[in-house]
């Protein structure tokens, strides 16, 4: 070597930030783990991994928990900074959710009526987000079931998802007590056209992930049940037609007879769910991953993220405030009630009644308060 007279340093550096505090594997957890990287015949790359982030509470539908979040942000630090990681994948626990948000018996119980704890929790929801958007490797958002409120906003931090077909895709936000300020009214503009945006942003109508993948919200869709060893499409969803009298209808929801028969086969048989086809494809992408430069790679798809980030950046500080403080409000009131449904029989207020006291200029006050909440049943 000409320069073979140079002093180097050739010892391997440790340049991870966390070490296995902030995972678990009994929910409710994060399980952090790295999988070999595999070729499409099943063949190990030695030294080549994929790590995998999976929110780990599926009684409460994979709803992170405060330690939840560190877990999140220790994963997709550490995938970041391992230089044997090609790709991350996001995931969830079981059939039925990817993520839901963030957990409402929490927000209830604990935050609510306390503005500033919610606002220190705010500073590491931000950092989740943020440890998704800056991660050095493409992130892969394995959309395992429903991904809503919270768990739209960090899959939507994502640079690829692939869904299974009976995922739902929305916001709670305003039906239960809060605004989607966590990444949703920075990044659904970028995904769908400006009106479907705010509806889906506002209205808290959940939307098929065959409709999402019509408006682009996401890359692909596949089947996940398989009865009598056939691969069966999301019965409850129109796919096998486009217009109806005009309408579109492509990823609309069944109804009436037809409806009902569809849920109920699908209650029969998601429980279970066969993943094949959706793992199938998550490989598939980070096989590509694989076969390109690393650094011409996340270059490229920072790049991209930088559409999503400069919102989300502009508006993240100064939401978090009143998240926080709202949290004295609307929230107290919104995750109260869902929080209490199995007690009151229903998982909202009143409205209207809410509405009336605000005309007539009521104090917000407990007892005004009382006023709207359900009622603790016989």
């Amino acid at each position: 070597m000409a320069l073979e007279w140079m002093p180097r340093d050739n010892e391997k550096k440790d340049h991870l930030l966390h070490t296995e505090a902030h995972w678990g594997t009994e929910a409710p957890c994060v399980v952090y783990e790295k999988r070999p990287l595999t070729d499409p015949k099943g063949n190990v790359m030695d030294g080549l991994y994929v790590s995998w982030i999976r929110l780990n509470n599926p009684k409460q539908y994979n709803s992170y928990t405060t330690e939840m979040v560190k877990g999140v942000i220790a994963g997709f630090e550490n995938a970041s900074l391992d230089r044997s990681v090609v790709a991350a994948v996001f995931t969830g626990t079981g059939p039925y959710s990817f993520c839901t948000g963030g957990n409402t018996k929490e927000y209830s119980e604990f935050y609510s009526m306390r503005p500033d704890e919610y606002g220190q929790y705010m500073e590491l929801f931000n950092h989740m987000v943020d440890s998704i958007l800056a991660c050095k490797k493409p992130v892969i958002c394995r959309v395992n079931g429903m991904r809503v409120a919270g768990g739209q906003e960090i899959g939507m931090a994502c640079d690829l998802a692939i869904a299974s077909d009976l995922a739902i895709f929305g916001q709670a936000g305003p039906r239960h007590g809060s605004a989607p300020d966590g990444g949703s009214s920075d990044f659904l503009p970028w995904f769908l056209g400006m009106e479907d945006a705010m509806w889906n942003c506002v209205s808290c109508e959940m939307w098929s992930a065959y409709k999402m993948k019509m408006k682009t919200l996401i890359s692909k869709v596949v089947p996940v049940l398989k009865v009598d060893g056939k691969w069966v499409r999301n019965p409850m969803i129109v796919t096998d037609k486009y217009v109806d009298d005009g309408e579109i209808v492509y990823g609309e929801f069944k109804t009436g007879a037809e409806g009902k028969e569809a849920r109920g086969f699908v209650k029969e048989h998601q429980a279970n769910a066969d993943f094949e086809l959706l793992d199938k494809e998550v490989d598939k992408i980070v096989w590509t991953f694989g076969n390109l430069f690393p650094g011409c790679l996340i270059k490229s798809i920072d790049s991209v993220r930088a559409k999503k980030k400069f919102f989300w950046d502009y508006s993240k500080n100064y939401n978090r405030h009143w998240l926080a403080a709202n949290m004295s409000g609307e929230a107290f009131l919104g995750f109260g009630a869902f929080n209490t449904k199995k007690i009151t029989g229903t998982d909202t207020i009143d409205f209207i009644k809410f509405r009336q006291d605000i005309a007539d200029m009521k104090t917000w006050d407990m007892d005004t308060f009382a006023e709207v909440m359900g009622k603790p049943q016989e």
